[in-house]
Formats: C-alpha cells, structure tokens, sequence
C-alpha cells in the first residue's frame, strides 16, 4: 500500500463502514433499540447535574436558570442534529472522533478522540465522587456510619487538620470539622496517613464490571434505575407544585444575566451525556433509523423535566438557600416533608449510579475505535470471546476513573470536561456543514433541517451588533476600559467568537450553509467564552500530552499510512 503522510489524512464513509463489518463476526452484540438508546441517555443526563448542581446554578442565577437551561438545551439541540447526521451517515462506535476523521482528518481526529477521553474520565470522576458523598449520606440516615477516612479525599483532609492548627476549631465549618477529625483518627501506614474515598473507588469497580459482563445486562440495569429516578423527578414537580409561593420568583433574574451565565459549566455538564448515545452505535440493531430520534427524544425529555424542577426549586424556597449539595432533598427537609426527603437521598444513588453506568459504557468504546485505526495499542479493541465487550478497554477505563476518585477531591475535576466537549461539538457541526458542501450528505439517511443561511447568518450578526449598541452599554464601557493587551488576555475567546461569526457570515453568503449547524457552532462557542482560564489551561497541557503520545506511536502505525497488522 502506498504510503500517507498527511497529518489530515481521510477515511472515506465506505472504508469506516469497511472496517466495522470486518470486526462484525466476534465483535460487539447489536441489541439496542430506540428506548433502549434514550434510556442510556436520559440515564447520563439527569444524573448527578439534577441531583446536585442545580442548586449552586439556582443560587447564582436564581430563577431564570431555568431559561439557562432552555438556552443550552437549544445549543445542544443544534449540535445533536448535526450528531444524527453522522450518525445515520457513518453508523459506528467512536462519537465525534470517527465523524472528524471523515470530515477533517487524522490530526482531528485523533485531537477530538483525546479530547473525549479527558471528557468521560473526568465526568466519570466527579460522578463517583458526587455518588461517594449521597451513599455515604443515605448510610447514616439508616443509622450506619462508615469511619471519616474511608469516605474523604487525603488532600481535603490534610487542608482541614492544618486550618484546625493554625487558627483553632471555631473557625471550622462542619464538614471542616469531619475532615479535621478523619485525619486525626486515620491509621497511619509507613508515616503517611490512610485516607481515601472508599465508596467512589467501590462504585466505579462494580459498574466497570457491570459493562465487562455485557451490553444487555447494562441495558437493563440503565432502564430500571432510569424508570426509578424519572419517577422520582415526576414526583418532586408534582408534589412541589403545591408548595411552590409565586413570590419567591421575584425578582426573576437576582444577579442579572452575569448570574444566570456564571452556571453554563454546571448546566452544560448536565446535558453533555446525550453524546455518549453515539459510542454504542455498533450495539443498535438499526443505529441509521434509531439514533436520529432518540438524541432528540432525549434532549426533548430531559429539558422539560430540568426546566420544571428548577422553576419548582426556586418558587418552594428563596433562590438564596439553594447552594446546598442535595437541593431536593434540602427544599422538602426546609418544609418538613422529611419522608420525601429521605425518598430522593435514596433515589439521587440510583441517579447517579445509572449516569456512572452510561459513561463508563462510553469511554471504552471511544478507546475500541481508535485502535482499530491503529492510532492506539491493539489491545484496546480486543473483543471479549464471551461477552462480546472492549474487555482490555474497561478495564482501564475503570482504573482511570476508579483510582483518581479514591483519592482527589471533587474540585479539582469540576468544569475540566466543558472544554473538550465544547471542542468536539463544534466539530461535529462544522463537519455538517462539510458533508453538505462535499455532497456526503446525500448518503445520509438523516441529515440537518436544510435553512440557507446566505443572509440570516449575516442579518444575525447586524441584529446582534445593534442589539449591543442600544441594551449593552455597560458591556461596550467596559471593553472601553481594557488596554488591547488586556482583551487578548482577559477577552480572547469572545475576539474569537465575534470574528468566527463575521467569518462564518462571509462563507454562509458565497457557500449556501445551512443555518443550523452554523448556530451550533456559535452557541458552543459563545457557551465557552464563560468557562475559566485554569479550565482552559489544563486542557492544553493533556492536548499537548496526546499530541506526543499520536506522533510517537498514532502517526506512524496509523492504517492510513499504510502500515496494516
């Protein structure tokens, strides 16, 4: 075969399809169906972000997060179309990593493929962990306790027993206090301390071997602890409802549209799971047909019940008291309904359990489908003989997630997966715009809603500009007060966005695109404008370890460059 040495190095939709019936005979079991699929997915989007950071988002927006969560379920509607697209195109396990190979390249590919890995590790962590802290909870309100170092990160412990030192134990808070005492009663091996996150580790190691065994027996657990907590959720509005004071809906918006906009990370974590429906697209029985509809049926669904529980969160009880951990248990203990308290503690396990399920079935998909490209080592897209799983690719995947939540704190992992996950969707819907322009599209048996966007892109640009100049005042005096080198510092993504919109504006006039993916891509773009620099920074440095690791092993054994083993 002759060599290619292109870092954009293309695979055709005939090669992927190719190459995934090649693995067909002992590969992966295709039994899921439509519901089966929007069950995987509802089961990763109304987990941990329902049963906990909806409460920091209330307390910072107020009620109009509500309207947040409306506003980033659109952006998502806009990308999980042009994801239906490449579905129904290139019907395979991998998510946006396989779809930028047809649309962009290798070098994307492989970027978009890593990206995801930060994506679904991380997320995993920071649900293992949020389940830690609810199981460790429902525990004691059954009267069990576990001891304090066995449910804490060391960090968290060690900062609370040096803060006990230094200024004395009145200037603890309670959870201080509980950390503060874990260090001081831990055994201590080899002069160090044994702390650790024991129940996060614990859970992470039975729901990796849960997908280990099979896809059919991750079905069924995923549907029946998705049918418990949706009814749950059911339960929460309704019952709410009745104690819901419209006077704690004013004022709508508290802290302004800075308030409402200072929870796009949380919101958006809580919708990103709809993405990971793609990597089982090997497992569907007609992946072409069923995709298309159950991303949006899952998008749909889980946007109405976020936006309703929000809207009864916020009108039970004053916005202010909602940066609480477990919100809706918080709002039925502040009413005295300690019943349906203890009710949603149990269920928020079952929550956040299924979520964990649906990522951690993800991840090693992602890992399957790169390496049969030969980007990554050959081990990770073995094939279990008899459970017809990635085995080796679970297995680190469980390692990955599993020992980082044994022992780092949540914090640190909270808002890092944003970053890539905007990256990916962008790509996914300027690869639409791709498989429109190069013809592909026309083996789609799903594509885009068609709108040409030769002027609306451009007039979107002008309304939003005069929009600016007539209700954004106080955004113009401040731009007016930074030095040019102080908006490349402080405002570079929204340089970024504002010219990505003139640029897109140009190419939409002399290209015919499609509206919608073009709306995905800026309200992707504008949602990550208001993530962090640390944010930022940490996914350039795991970008740059991933580019080391591509153009030492990836770029050479690539079977794109010739080299088939």
């Amino acid at each position: 075969m002759e060599k290619n040495t292109s870092l954009f190095r293309k695979k055709t939709v005939e090669q992927i399809l190719k190459d995934a019936h090649a693995n067909e005979n002992g590969g992966l079991t295709k039994i899921l169906g439509v519901w089966d699929l929007v069950s995987l997915g509802i089961a990763a989007i109304v987990g941990a972000g329902i049963f906990s950071t909806i409460g920091l988002a209330s307390f910072n927006g107020g009620p109009a997060v509500s309207l947040l969560f409306v506003f980033t379920a659109i952006a998502c509607v806009f990308t999980a179309l042009s994801y239906a697209q490449f579905a129904s195109t290139v019907p395979v396990s991998g998510s946006a990593y396989t779809y930028a190979y047809v649309a962009f390249g290798e070098l994307f590919a492989w970027i978009i493929g890593w990206a995801l890995i930060l994506e679904y590790a991380v997320s995993n962590m920071v649900v293992a962990i949020s389940w830690s802290k609810y199981f460790v909870s429902m525990l004691e309100g059954f009267g069990i306790v576990i001891p304090g170092y066995l449910t804490i990160d060391p960090g968290s412990a060690a900062d609370a027993f040096q803060k006990l030192q230094s200024t004395g134990i009145d200037s603890l808070s309670a959870a201080e206090k509980l950390s503060a005492m874990a260090y001081q009663t831990a055994p201590i091996l080899g002069g160090f301390h044994l702390i650790l996150d024991l129940p996060a580790g614990l859970i992470t190691a039975l729901v990796t071997s849960l997908v280990y065994i099979g896809i059919k027996e991750s079905r069924t657990a995923s549907n029946i602890m998705v049918v418990l907590k949706v009814g749950v959720v059911l339960l929460v509005i309704f019952a709410g409802a009745f104690y819901v004071k419209p006077e704690n809906w004013t004022p709508f918006a508290p802290n302004g549209v800075k308030g409402v906009l200072s929870g796009v990370a949380a919101v958006f974590f809580a919708f990103i799971g709809f993405d990971s429906i793609s990597t089982t697209a090997e497992e569907c029985r007609d992946p072409q047909r069923d995709m298309p509809k159950a991303m949006i049926y899952c998008l749909v669904i889980c946007t109405v019940l976020y936006v309703l529980i929000t809207l009864v969160l916020t009108g039970m009880v004053n916005y202010k008291e909602l940066n609480v951990n477990d919100p809706l248990a918080f709002v039925f203990q502040r009413i005295g309904l300690d019943f349906m308290a203890g009710l949603i503690s149990v269920s928020s396990v079952i929550a956040i359990t299924s979520a964990l399920l649906v990522y951690q079935l993800g991840q090693p998909r992602i890992w399957m489908t790169m390496s049969r490209d030969g980007l990554l080592w050959k081990k990770f897209s073995k094939i279990h003989p008899k459970f017809h799983t990635p085995s080796f690719a679970t297995i680190i995947t469980g390692l990955v997630v599993g020992i980082p939540a044994l022992f780092f704190k949540m914090d640190f992992f909270v808002d890092l997966t944003s970053v890539g996950t905007f990256f990916a969707f962008i790509l996914v819907c300027s690869g639409v715009l791709y498989l429109d322009h190069s013809g592909i599209s026309k083996q789609s048996k799903f594509r885009v809603p068609y709108f040409n966007g030769k002027f609306l892109v451009g007039f979107g640009l002008l309304a939003a500009i005069l929009g600016l100049a007539f209700y954004g005042q106080n955004i113009i005096a401040e731009w007016k007060s930074l030095t040019v080198s102080e908006i490349f510092e402080h405002k570079f993504l929204t340089v970024v966005f504002w010219a990505t919109w003139i640029m897109l504006s140009v190419l939409s006039f002399k290209l015919n695109f499609s509206v919608l993916p073009v709306a995905g891509i800026l309200t992707n773009l504008y949602l990550m404008t208001e993530l962090g620099a640390s944010n930022w920074l940490i996914f350039v440095i795991w970008l740059a370890i991933g580019l080391v690791i591509y153009f030492s092993y990836g770029y050479k054994k690539s079977k794109l460059a010739g080299n088939i083993e």
